[in-house]
């Protein structure tokens, strides 16, 4: 795992006293896309949240780049860009304004924050404020903000929820365009076609354990050309149809 950009060394997360991620090991390469799947209280968002610095893990080890969060955090900091499942926007402030107000605390100019709207079909919407945008749209602002300093890596929660069928073509070509250049992105979906359209690598997450994690290839290998349907049915025993 030397040669790995993310890694989690033994990552265990305890809350309350319960076990919410187990020893978790986990890796990935520059420029690579890795989705976590699994059913909800499978520990995606917990294990990202770590990844991202917003929670510690118990125990184990983090590293992006070499660099801990325990020991440079704003040096760690600059490594990612994440984007939340969710979040509390400022009210009145329209998508500019919201955009500004992170590239300034980036470092960056107001020419960056238009082209991330522009490149997420969001630099016509004038003075509306974006606590009254869809969660579609909310999405697209979160996902800019996400790739807005341009960081080796791309992290994020859920990125397709509420995004109508267009936008989610759009979400997959930005992705890809990341990964063709050289970011590496790691994110959660329940969205099996979406893991398959994006993923170099699957994981698939079961009350904090990792249960499965290998390419798309391997996956249909092991269990037929229905791949990631057939194994999501098998390791949690539920119906894929509709997945």
């Amino acid at each position: 795992m030397a040669d790995k950009f993310v890694r989690f060394e033994a990552v265990h997360k305890v809350f309350n006293g319960k076990t919410v991620i187990g020893e978790v090991n986990l890796a990935a390469e520059a420029g690579e896309v890795v989705a976590l799947c699994g059913g909800n209280g499978a520990g995606k968002s917990t294990l990202l949240r770590m990844l991202a610095g917003i929670i510690r893990p118990t125990s184990g080890q983090i590293t992006i780049g070499g660099l801990r969060w325990e020991n440079d955090r704003r040096r760690y900091a600059r490594q990612l860009g994440y984007m939340p499942d969710d979040y509390r926007f400022s009210a009145g402030l329209t998508a500019l304004e919201t955009m500004l107000f992170w590239a300034r605390l980036r470092g960056l100019g107001e020419a960056r924050a238009r082209e991330v709207l522009e490149l997420v079909g969001l630099s016509d919407t004038g003075r509306k404020p974006v606590t009254s945008f869809s969660k579609g749209m909310r999405q697209r602002v979160l996902f800019a903000q996400a790739l807005l300093a341009k960081p080796p890596l791309i992290v994020m929660d859920e990125p397709t929820n509420g995004l109508d069928p267009y936008w989610m073509g759009s979400f997959v070509q930005l992705v890809r365009q990341a990964a063709a250049g050289g970011q590496t992105i790691l994110f959660s979906t329940h969205q099996l076609q979406i893991a398959e359209a994006l993923a170099d690598r699957i994981v698939f997450l079961r009350d904090g354990h990792v249960v499965l994690d290998g390419t798309k290839s391997e996956i249909r290998e092991k269990y037929g050309a229905s791949g990631l349907q057939e194994a999501y049915g098998s390791i949690f025993g539920l119906p894929t149809a509709g997945l």
